[in-house]
């Protein structure tokens, strides 16, 4: 199995970072290619149809997270770049799991590597999750890389006892 290109979604969130690091790892004997995705989700809100109070401007919240996820990219280019990794940064903005899906087909990405915030229950039913959407409609391998299990049960501390 050859892998080439590795598609690595961040948010730049720690689990994201975390996933970066595992997909830099894993593209080094591969010679694989890093793709790192940022990609900048549309703002929705509702007001109620009587309010009459001045509403923010989405598009100048949307161009701030686009600024700042260059900025942040940038960053992680030139880190990865003194790693001695090959590295291609992408922004897009659209619904997260669909920019990821699309990209990965576009670039005929090998492997998808993504963090997952781990919700459960009632977290994972009112914001869904990004990565079990991805891994159900990519086109190519997904790996996730989830969060230590509650970092290591907080290191097995014995609870203390009076």
């Amino acid at each position: 199995m050859a892998i080439k290109r590795i598609l690595v979604p961040v948010d730049f969130s720690s689990d994201s970072l975390k996933a970066l690091a595992y997909a830099r790892d894993f593209a080094k004997p591969f010679g694989a290619e890093l793709c790192v995705l940022y990609v900048v989700e549309p703002i929705y809100y509702a007001t109620p149809a009587d309010m009459y109070a001045t509403s923010p401007n989405i598009a100048v919240l949307i161009e701030e997270q686009q600024r700042i996820g260059a900025q942040q990219l940038a960053r992680i280019t030139a880190d990865l770049k003194k790693k001695g990794a090959r590295v291609r940064t992408l922004e897009k903005t659209g619904s997260a799991a669909q920019c990821i899906v699309d990209t990965a087909k576009s670039l005929k990405a090998d492997l998808v590597v993504m963090g997952t915030h781990g919700r459960t229950g009632f977290a994972h039913m009112l914001m869904g999750s990004v990565a079990e959407k991805v891994v159900r409609t990519a086109g190519c391998a997904v790996l996730t890389v989830r969060r230590e299990a509650a970092r290591r049960a907080a290191r097995k501390k014995p609870a203390k006892r009076s």
